[in-house]
Protein backbone atom coordinates (compact mmCIF):
# COMPACT_ATOMS: atom_id res chain seq x y z
CA UNK A 1 0.00 0.00 0.00
CA UNK A 2 1.29 3.62 -0.71
CA UNK A 3 2.73 5.62 2.31
CA UNK A 4 -0.01 7.87 3.55
CA UNK A 5 2.14 11.35 2.63
CA UNK A 6 1.21 14.66 5.17
CA UNK A 7 1.99 18.05 5.36
CA UNK A 8 4.10 19.15 8.31
CA UNK A 9 5.37 22.55 7.26
CA UNK A 10 4.40 26.07 5.44
CA UNK A 11 6.40 28.58 4.45
CA UNK A 12 4.71 31.27 2.54
CA UNK A 13 6.24 34.55 0.91
CA UNK A 14 3.26 36.80 -0.59
CA UNK A 15 2.73 40.94 -1.19
CA UNK A 16 0.61 40.34 2.16
CA UNK A 17 4.07 39.82 4.15
CA UNK A 18 7.00 37.38 4.80
CA UNK A 19 5.71 34.33 6.43
CA UNK A 20 2.13 32.50 6.67
CA UNK A 21 1.46 34.51 9.79
CA UNK A 22 1.23 37.92 8.09
CA UNK A 23 -0.79 36.08 5.11
CA UNK A 24 -3.12 34.32 7.20
CA UNK A 25 -3.98 36.90 9.17
CA UNK A 26 -4.52 39.72 5.96
CA UNK A 27 -7.14 36.69 4.36
CA UNK A 28 -8.89 36.39 7.84
CA UNK A 29 -9.10 40.87 7.92
CA UNK A 30 -9.96 41.04 3.91
CA UNK A 31 -7.09 43.00 3.34
CA UNK A 32 -5.71 43.64 0.00
CA UNK A 33 -1.97 44.55 -1.16
CA UNK A 34 -2.33 45.18 -4.98
CA UNK A 35 -1.08 48.73 -5.44
CA UNK A 36 1.22 50.34 -7.12
CA UNK A 37 4.74 48.97 -7.32
CA UNK A 38 7.45 50.44 -5.34
CA UNK A 39 10.46 48.27 -7.38
CA UNK A 40 9.20 48.99 -10.64
CA UNK A 41 7.65 52.22 -12.47
CA UNK A 42 4.53 50.52 -14.35
CA UNK A 43 3.26 53.82 -15.26
CA UNK A 44 4.13 53.07 -18.94
CA UNK A 45 1.74 50.27 -18.86
CA UNK A 46 -1.89 49.40 -18.77
CA UNK A 47 -2.03 47.40 -15.98
CA UNK A 48 -0.49 49.73 -13.26
CA UNK A 49 -0.98 47.50 -9.75
CA UNK A 50 1.22 44.64 -8.40
CA UNK A 51 0.82 42.06 -5.51
CA UNK A 52 4.60 43.27 -4.38
CA UNK A 53 6.79 41.55 -1.76
CA UNK A 54 8.34 44.49 0.74
CA UNK A 55 10.60 44.03 3.19
CA UNK A 56 12.37 40.58 1.80
CA UNK A 57 16.03 40.30 2.54
CA UNK A 58 16.97 36.35 1.35
CA UNK A 59 20.11 36.75 3.53
CA UNK A 60 17.96 36.58 6.67
CA UNK A 61 16.86 33.01 5.29
CA UNK A 62 20.38 31.70 4.35
CA UNK A 63 23.22 30.16 6.70
CA UNK A 64 26.23 32.87 6.49
CA UNK A 65 28.43 30.75 4.69
CA UNK A 66 26.13 31.00 1.82
CA UNK A 67 25.36 34.47 1.52
CA UNK A 68 27.80 35.21 -1.23
CA UNK A 69 25.47 32.99 -3.31
CA UNK A 70 22.79 35.46 -3.19
CA UNK A 71 24.51 37.41 -5.74
CA UNK A 72 22.95 34.96 -8.38
CA UNK A 73 19.43 35.00 -6.77
CA UNK A 74 17.18 35.88 -9.02
CA UNK A 75 13.91 37.03 -7.30
CA UNK A 76 12.44 34.00 -8.09
CA UNK A 77 15.07 32.19 -6.46
CA UNK A 78 15.15 34.63 -3.44
CA UNK A 79 10.98 33.82 -2.90
CA UNK A 80 11.78 29.99 -3.05
CA UNK A 81 14.83 30.16 -0.93
CA UNK A 82 12.82 32.30 1.91
CA UNK A 83 9.46 30.22 1.95
CA UNK A 84 11.63 27.20 2.11
CA UNK A 85 13.65 28.44 5.02
CA UNK A 86 9.80 29.54 7.15
CA UNK A 87 8.78 26.00 5.68
CA UNK A 88 11.50 24.45 7.93
CA UNK A 89 11.01 26.11 10.72
CA UNK A 90 7.43 25.72 10.78
CA UNK A 91 7.92 21.70 10.44
CA UNK A 92 10.73 21.90 13.18
CA UNK A 93 13.30 20.35 11.06
CA UNK A 94 16.51 20.43 11.85
CA UNK A 95 18.45 20.48 8.00
CA UNK A 96 21.41 21.76 6.82
CA UNK A 97 20.62 25.05 6.35
CA UNK A 98 19.80 25.65 10.16
CA UNK A 99 21.85 22.44 12.09
CA UNK A 100 23.02 24.14 14.97
CA UNK A 101 26.39 21.73 14.35
CA UNK A 102 27.04 22.62 10.94
CA UNK A 103 30.41 20.22 10.76
CA UNK A 104 28.57 17.42 11.44
CA UNK A 105 25.43 18.21 9.26
CA UNK A 106 27.38 18.90 6.36
CA UNK A 107 29.05 15.35 6.49
CA UNK A 108 26.02 13.84 7.29
CA UNK A 109 27.55 11.38 10.04
CA UNK A 110 26.04 9.06 12.28
CA UNK A 111 26.44 12.02 15.03
CA UNK A 112 24.78 14.52 12.69
CA UNK A 113 21.84 16.35 14.11
CA UNK A 114 19.67 16.23 11.01
CA UNK A 115 16.29 15.59 11.30
CA UNK A 116 16.30 12.95 8.06
CA UNK A 117 19.13 12.01 5.91
CA UNK A 118 20.33 13.93 2.79
CA UNK A 119 19.59 11.23 0.76
CA UNK A 120 16.04 10.82 2.05
CA UNK A 121 15.02 13.97 1.29
CA UNK A 122 13.48 15.26 -1.96
CA UNK A 123 12.93 18.48 -3.65
CA UNK A 124 9.67 19.59 -6.59
CA UNK A 125 9.32 23.57 -7.03
CA UNK A 126 6.79 24.97 -9.85
CA UNK A 127 8.73 28.01 -11.33
CA UNK A 128 8.16 30.31 -14.38
CA UNK A 129 10.41 31.53 -17.51
CA UNK A 130 13.03 34.05 -15.21
CA UNK A 131 13.11 37.41 -17.16
CA UNK A 132 16.34 39.10 -16.80
CA UNK A 133 16.51 41.96 -15.06
CA UNK A 134 15.76 45.37 -17.02
CA UNK A 135 18.50 47.32 -15.66
CA UNK A 136 21.29 44.83 -15.96
CA UNK A 137 20.52 43.40 -19.15
CA UNK A 138 20.15 47.13 -20.89
CA UNK A 139 23.71 48.35 -19.50
CA UNK A 140 25.28 45.45 -21.44
CA UNK A 141 23.04 45.63 -24.64
CA UNK A 142 23.72 49.57 -24.45
CA UNK A 143 27.83 49.19 -24.49
CA UNK A 144 27.01 46.95 -27.74
CA UNK A 145 25.87 49.90 -30.19
CA UNK A 146 28.05 50.62 -33.73
CA UNK A 147 28.88 54.12 -34.68
CA UNK A 148 25.51 54.76 -35.92
CA UNK A 149 24.07 54.42 -32.73
CA UNK A 150 22.32 51.03 -33.21
CA UNK A 151 22.48 47.87 -31.61
CA UNK A 152 25.08 45.55 -33.06
CA UNK A 153 25.17 41.69 -32.98
CA UNK A 154 28.79 41.96 -33.25
CA UNK A 155 29.34 43.91 -30.91
CA UNK A 156 26.85 41.90 -28.40
CA UNK A 157 28.85 39.38 -29.12
CA UNK A 158 32.10 40.30 -27.71
CA UNK A 159 33.60 42.28 -30.22
CA UNK A 160 35.69 44.78 -28.70
CA UNK A 161 35.03 43.69 -24.92
CA UNK A 162 31.61 44.92 -24.68
CA UNK A 163 28.28 43.26 -25.27
CA UNK A 164 27.80 40.10 -23.41
CA UNK A 165 31.13 40.51 -21.73
CA UNK A 166 29.57 43.07 -19.85
CA UNK A 167 27.53 40.69 -17.80
CA UNK A 168 29.13 38.95 -14.92
CA UNK A 169 30.41 35.75 -15.82
CA UNK A 170 27.78 33.62 -13.51
CA UNK A 171 24.95 35.67 -15.08
CA UNK A 172 23.05 32.85 -16.44
CA UNK A 173 22.99 30.66 -13.27
CA UNK A 174 20.48 33.75 -12.19
CA UNK A 175 18.03 32.92 -14.71
CA UNK A 176 17.70 28.98 -15.30
CA UNK A 177 14.18 27.94 -13.89
CA UNK A 178 15.51 25.06 -12.05
CA UNK A 179 17.85 27.37 -9.72
CA UNK A 180 14.68 27.31 -7.36
CA UNK A 181 15.23 23.92 -6.44
CA UNK A 182 18.86 24.12 -7.09
CA UNK A 183 18.98 26.90 -4.05
CA UNK A 184 17.06 24.74 -2.27
CA UNK A 185 18.19 21.53 -2.28
CA UNK A 186 21.99 22.68 -1.48
CA UNK A 187 21.29 24.94 1.31
CA UNK A 188 18.89 22.12 3.22
CA UNK A 189 20.83 18.96 2.01
CA UNK A 190 18.24 17.41 0.18
CA UNK A 191 19.74 14.36 -2.24
CA UNK A 192 16.84 12.17 -3.14
CA UNK A 193 14.14 13.03 -6.16
CA UNK A 194 14.35 16.29 -7.55
CA UNK A 195 12.56 18.11 -10.15
CA UNK A 196 11.54 21.62 -11.85
CA UNK A 197 7.84 21.63 -13.51
CA UNK A 198 7.35 25.02 -15.21
CA UNK A 199 3.42 25.03 -16.04
CA UNK A 200 2.45 28.50 -15.55
CA UNK A 201 -0.41 28.76 -12.45
CA UNK A 202 -0.68 24.28 -11.97
CA UNK A 203 3.30 24.40 -11.28
CA UNK A 204 2.86 24.39 -7.84
CA UNK A 205 0.31 21.84 -7.84
CA UNK A 206 2.05 19.59 -10.26
CA UNK A 207 4.85 19.80 -8.31
CA UNK A 208 2.89 18.95 -4.96
CA UNK A 209 1.20 16.03 -6.84
CA UNK A 210 4.85 14.56 -7.59
CA UNK A 211 6.29 14.61 -4.26
CA UNK A 212 3.39 13.01 -2.74
CA UNK A 213 4.26 10.48 -5.26
CA UNK A 214 7.83 10.30 -4.43
CA UNK A 215 7.12 9.94 -0.60
CA UNK A 216 4.21 7.41 -1.33
CA UNK A 217 6.25 5.30 -3.75
CA UNK A 218 9.14 5.27 -0.57
CA UNK A 219 11.79 7.10 -2.83
CA UNK A 220 12.17 9.52 -0.21
CA UNK A 221 10.92 10.53 3.21
CA UNK A 222 10.70 14.36 3.13
CA UNK A 223 9.96 16.33 0.18
CA UNK A 224 10.16 20.18 0.14
CA UNK A 225 7.76 21.01 -2.84
CA UNK A 226 5.40 24.13 -3.69
CA UNK A 227 6.27 26.79 -6.78
CA UNK A 228 7.18 30.73 -6.50
CA UNK A 229 7.28 33.59 -9.26
CA UNK A 230 7.70 37.40 -10.03
CA UNK A 231 6.56 38.24 -13.46
CA UNK A 232 7.18 42.24 -11.23
CA UNK A 233 9.09 43.07 -14.18
CA UNK A 234 9.03 44.81 -17.79
CA UNK A 235 8.98 41.34 -19.51
CA UNK A 236 6.57 39.83 -17.15
CA UNK A 237 3.80 42.19 -17.22
CA UNK A 238 4.09 42.88 -20.63
CA UNK A 239 3.81 38.94 -21.04
CA UNK A 240 0.88 38.74 -19.10
CA UNK A 241 -0.51 42.05 -20.74
CA UNK A 242 -0.23 40.59 -24.57
CA UNK A 243 -1.61 37.31 -23.17
CA UNK A 244 -5.18 38.72 -21.92
CA UNK A 245 -4.53 38.10 -18.49
CA UNK A 246 -4.55 41.73 -16.73
CA UNK A 247 -7.29 44.21 -16.18
CA UNK A 248 -5.91 48.01 -17.51
CA UNK A 249 -6.19 49.69 -13.82
CA UNK A 250 -5.94 53.17 -15.17
CA UNK A 251 -5.60 55.69 -12.50
CA UNK A 252 -7.43 53.48 -9.74
CA UNK A 253 -4.58 52.38 -6.54
CA UNK A 254 -6.66 49.42 -5.18
CA UNK A 255 -6.00 46.94 -7.20
CA UNK A 256 -8.90 44.90 -5.00
CA UNK A 257 -11.42 46.91 -7.11
CA UNK A 258 -10.92 45.30 -10.15
CA UNK A 259 -10.49 41.52 -9.80
CA UNK A 260 -13.65 39.70 -9.82
CA UNK A 261 -13.46 36.27 -10.10
CA UNK A 262 -16.57 35.22 -12.10
CA UNK A 263 -18.07 38.19 -12.98
CA UNK A 264 -19.22 38.32 -16.69
CA UNK A 265 -17.99 41.98 -16.85
CA UNK A 266 -14.62 41.55 -15.27
CA UNK A 267 -11.20 42.91 -17.03
CA UNK A 268 -8.54 40.65 -15.59
CA UNK A 269 -6.14 39.96 -12.44
CA UNK A 270 -3.64 42.03 -11.48
CA UNK A 271 0.11 40.78 -11.59
CA UNK A 272 1.66 39.66 -7.74
CA UNK A 273 4.74 38.02 -7.19
CA UNK A 274 5.36 35.67 -3.97
CA UNK A 275 5.17 31.40 -3.50
CA UNK A 276 4.31 29.13 -1.31
CA UNK A 277 6.85 25.80 -0.07
CA UNK A 278 5.60 23.09 1.93
CA UNK A 279 6.93 20.13 3.56
CA UNK A 280 5.61 16.66 3.03
CA UNK A 281 6.60 13.96 5.01
CA UNK A 282 5.78 10.41 4.82
CA UNK A 283 3.16 10.58 8.00
CA UNK A 284 5.10 7.31 9.66
CA UNK A 285 8.26 9.04 9.74
CA UNK A 286 6.48 12.33 10.41
CA UNK A 287 4.69 11.21 13.68
CA UNK A 288 7.96 8.66 14.87
CA UNK A 289 9.56 12.22 15.28
CA UNK A 290 6.07 14.14 16.69
CA UNK A 291 5.18 16.42 14.33
CA UNK A 292 1.82 17.57 13.78
CA UNK A 293 0.59 17.82 10.45
CA UNK A 294 -1.98 20.13 8.91
CA UNK A 295 -3.57 18.02 6.19
CA UNK A 296 -3.17 14.73 4.74
CA UNK A 297 -2.76 14.66 0.83
CA UNK A 298 -5.31 12.02 -0.14
CA UNK A 299 -5.83 12.92 -3.60
CA UNK A 300 -4.20 13.55 -6.84
CA UNK A 301 -5.12 14.62 -10.54
CA UNK A 302 -4.05 16.32 -13.63
CA UNK A 303 -5.06 17.48 -17.28
CA UNK A 304 -4.45 18.95 -20.49
CA UNK A 305 -6.71 21.33 -22.38
CA UNK A 306 -6.94 21.40 -25.82
CA UNK A 307 -7.16 24.60 -27.48
CA UNK A 308 -10.94 23.49 -28.91
CA UNK A 309 -12.02 23.91 -24.86
CA UNK A 310 -10.62 27.36 -24.66
CA UNK A 311 -13.44 29.91 -24.45
CA UNK A 312 -16.10 27.26 -24.08
CA UNK A 313 -18.65 26.41 -21.32
CA UNK A 314 -16.65 24.01 -19.62
CA UNK A 315 -12.70 22.98 -19.93
CA UNK A 316 -12.48 19.37 -20.21
CA UNK A 317 -8.64 18.99 -19.15
CA UNK A 318 -9.76 20.74 -15.69
CA UNK A 319 -12.83 18.45 -15.16
CA UNK A 320 -10.37 15.13 -15.98
CA UNK A 321 -8.07 16.57 -13.31
CA UNK A 322 -10.77 17.04 -10.39
CA UNK A 323 -11.96 13.87 -11.46
CA UNK A 324 -9.03 12.39 -11.11
CA UNK A 325 -8.17 13.36 -8.07
CA UNK A 326 -11.72 12.64 -6.42
CA UNK A 327 -11.08 9.40 -7.65
CA UNK A 328 -7.43 8.83 -6.65
CA UNK A 329 -8.60 10.11 -2.97
CA UNK A 330 -11.76 7.82 -3.16
CA UNK A 331 -13.86 10.42 -2.37
CA UNK A 332 -16.58 11.60 -3.87
CA UNK A 333 -17.95 15.10 -5.11
CA UNK A 334 -20.25 15.68 -1.99
CA UNK A 335 -17.88 15.26 0.28
CA UNK A 336 -15.84 18.11 -0.53
CA UNK A 337 -16.34 20.94 1.88
CA UNK A 338 -14.44 23.63 -0.09
CA UNK A 339 -12.78 24.52 -3.02
CA UNK A 340 -9.86 26.93 -3.54
CA UNK A 341 -9.70 27.71 -7.38
CA UNK A 342 -7.72 29.60 -9.94
CA UNK A 343 -10.86 32.22 -9.68
CA UNK A 344 -8.39 34.29 -12.97
CA UNK A 345 -10.88 36.87 -12.92
CA UNK A 346 -10.88 36.47 -16.65
CA UNK A 347 -14.92 35.93 -18.10
CA UNK A 348 -13.65 33.45 -20.53
CA UNK A 349 -11.36 31.26 -18.05
CA UNK A 350 -13.80 31.55 -15.26
CA UNK A 351 -16.89 30.54 -17.55
CA UNK A 352 -14.87 27.13 -18.31
CA UNK A 353 -13.80 26.76 -14.80
CA UNK A 354 -16.81 26.89 -13.20
CA UNK A 355 -18.25 24.91 -16.03
CA UNK A 356 -15.47 21.98 -15.52
CA UNK A 357 -16.65 22.16 -11.50
CA UNK A 358 -20.54 22.13 -12.51
CA UNK A 359 -19.92 19.34 -14.24
CA UNK A 360 -18.49 17.49 -11.02
CA UNK A 361 -20.47 18.80 -8.81
CA UNK A 362 -23.32 19.24 -10.11
CA UNK A 363 -26.24 21.69 -8.47
CA UNK A 364 -24.44 21.51 -5.22
CA UNK A 365 -21.77 23.57 -6.27
CA UNK A 366 -23.65 26.31 -5.85
CA UNK A 367 -23.45 25.77 -1.84
CA UNK A 368 -19.65 25.19 -1.57
CA UNK A 369 -17.35 28.14 -0.79
CA UNK A 370 -14.79 29.29 -3.46
CA UNK A 371 -12.06 30.55 -1.61
CA UNK A 372 -9.76 32.90 -4.14
CA UNK A 373 -7.18 35.14 -3.23
CA UNK A 374 -6.18 36.80 -6.49
CA UNK A 375 -7.90 40.37 -4.90
CA UNK A 376 -5.75 40.13 -2.03
CA UNK A 377 -2.07 39.02 -3.67
CA UNK A 378 -2.61 39.08 -7.45
CA UNK A 379 -1.89 36.01 -9.70
CA UNK A 380 1.82 34.39 -8.11
CA UNK A 381 1.58 32.27 -11.27
CA UNK A 382 4.19 29.56 -11.18
CA UNK A 383 3.46 30.52 -7.22
CA UNK A 384 -0.20 30.71 -7.41
CA UNK A 385 -1.71 27.29 -6.74
CA UNK A 386 1.18 26.47 -4.14
CA UNK A 387 -0.09 29.42 -2.15
CA UNK A 388 -3.48 28.33 -2.46
CA UNK A 389 -2.52 24.86 -1.44
CA UNK A 390 -1.08 26.63 1.80
CA UNK A 391 -3.89 28.65 2.48
CA UNK A 392 -5.99 25.37 1.86
CA UNK A 393 -4.22 23.46 4.65
CA UNK A 394 -4.03 25.92 6.98
CA UNK A 395 -7.77 26.53 6.70
CA UNK A 396 -8.34 22.24 7.04
CA UNK A 397 -5.95 22.67 10.00
CA UNK A 398 -8.29 25.51 11.67
CA UNK A 399 -11.45 24.91 10.48
CA UNK A 400 -11.91 28.20 8.96
CA UNK A 401 -12.17 30.04 5.54
CA UNK A 402 -10.79 33.38 5.20
CA UNK A 403 -12.78 36.09 4.15
CA UNK A 404 -13.77 36.61 0.29
CA UNK A 405 -12.88 40.26 -1.70
CA UNK A 406 -14.86 41.10 -4.30
CA UNK A 407 -15.97 44.68 -6.07
CA UNK A 408 -18.12 43.02 -8.44
CA UNK A 409 -20.86 40.39 -9.13
CA UNK A 410 -20.21 36.95 -9.59
CA UNK A 411 -22.92 35.18 -11.53
CA UNK A 412 -22.62 31.42 -12.85
CA UNK A 413 -24.24 30.24 -9.75
CA UNK A 414 -21.19 29.42 -7.52
CA UNK A 415 -20.66 31.30 -3.92
CA UNK A 416 -17.76 33.42 -4.26
CA UNK A 417 -19.23 36.39 -3.59
CA UNK A 418 -17.99 38.84 -0.37
CA UNK A 419 -18.05 37.19 2.91
CA UNK A 420 -16.07 37.75 6.18
CA UNK A 421 -14.00 34.93 8.22
CA UNK A 422 -15.83 32.31 9.13
CA UNK A 423 -15.87 29.16 11.16
CA UNK A 424 -16.23 26.15 8.95
CA UNK A 425 -16.45 22.23 8.96
CA UNK A 426 -13.64 21.03 6.50
CA UNK A 427 -12.87 17.57 6.60
CA UNK A 428 -11.99 17.62 2.56
CA UNK A 429 -11.11 20.28 0.71
CA UNK A 430 -9.97 20.73 -3.08
CA UNK A 431 -7.29 22.88 -4.54
CA UNK A 432 -8.01 23.06 -8.32
CA UNK A 433 -5.71 25.06 -11.21
CA UNK A 434 -5.91 25.74 -15.01
CA UNK A 435 -2.78 27.67 -16.43
CA UNK A 436 -1.60 29.77 -19.43
CA UNK A 437 -0.51 26.81 -21.74
CA UNK A 438 -3.29 24.31 -20.97
CA UNK A 439 -1.82 22.41 -17.76
CA UNK A 440 -4.61 21.35 -15.01
CA UNK A 441 -4.06 20.42 -11.93
CA UNK A 442 -6.71 19.14 -8.67
CA UNK A 443 -5.41 18.14 -5.23
CA UNK A 444 -7.18 16.63 -2.51
CA UNK A 445 -6.41 17.36 1.33
CA UNK A 446 -7.93 15.94 4.10
CA UNK A 447 -8.53 16.71 8.22
CA UNK A 448 -5.44 14.31 9.95
CA UNK A 449 -6.76 12.02 12.04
Amino acid sequence: MPRRVVITGLGSVSALGVGMDPLWDGLLAGRSALRPPTRLDASGFRSRLAGEIADLSVKDHVPKHYRKAVKVMARDTEIAVAAARLAVEDAKLITRGNAPTPGDAAEGTSDSPLTYRPERMGCQIGAGLIAAETEEITAAMATARNEAGDFSLRKWGGEGGQGMEALTPLWLLKYLPNMLACHVTIIHGCEGPSNTITCAEASGLLSLGESARVIERGAADLCFSGGAESKLNCMGILRLDLAGRLAPTGHELDGSKLVWPYDPDARGGIVGEGGGILILEAEDTATARGATPYAEIVGFGAGHSLPEYAGGDEDEGYRNAVLNALDDAKVKPDQIDAIFPLAAAIPSIDRAEAGALRSVFGARLARVPLVHIGASIGNCTAGAAALQATVAAKCVAEQRLPARIHAGRPALGLDAGVSAARSANLNCVLVCTGALGGQNAALVLRRYQ
